[in-house]
């Protein structure tokens, strides 16, 4: 990968991260100084929805961080070995989980009547499109295994080329 793509890569990361920081920063200080009235359904469904935002957040960091790593891996050519496996697992489970947290988000926003019943049937198709992610992913993973095999080959009969000759 070119120098000028994983440096622009990372600046990318690098403002997405902080924006995450910035919105998850607030969201917290809104659950912390939360005045809703505690009988209130909604303030509970607000409060709960809230939660599971910042969670939502979290998991989007964790597969940032992992990003991060990958590209240094890329950039030191060492992508291709077990140790990238590590990332790319710990980025599927992070996706898997975006899943669980968004279709969470939708059963707390369910019941009552605060939000349409076309919006919780969206909110569904977002976690099939996320969890579609997590396939791609799992695909990719394959290829990865492959080209580590392949290098694993490679180097093998590079070995044995050199005791041949």
């Amino acid at each position: 990968m070119a120098s000028l793509t994983v440096r622009a890569l990372r600046g990318v990361l690098v403002v997405l991260l902080a924006g995450s920081v910035l919105l998850q920063t607030g969201l917290v200080i809104l659950l912390a100084i939360g005045q809703d009235d505690p009988d209130d359904l909604a303030a509970y469904q607000l409060t709960l929805a809230r939660v599971i935002t910042i969670l939502g957040i979290v998991t989007i960091q964790i597969v940032l961080a992992c990003v991060w790593r990958l590209v240094t891996m890329v950039r030191r050519g060492t992508v291709f070995s077990h140790a990238a496996f590590r990332y790319v697992h710990i980025v599927t489970g992070a996706i898997v989980a975006a899943a669980v947290l968004m279709f969470a988000f939708a059963v707390v926003l369910a019941p009552g009547e605060a939000v349409p019943p076309g919006m919780i049937l969206l909110m569904g198709g977002v976690v099939v499109a996320i969890l579609g992610v997590a396939l791609v992913v799992l695909v990719l993973r394959m290829l990865l295994a492959q080209a580590v095999a392949r290098d694993v080959e490679a180097t093998q009969m590079r070995a044995e080329l050199e005791d041949v000759i």
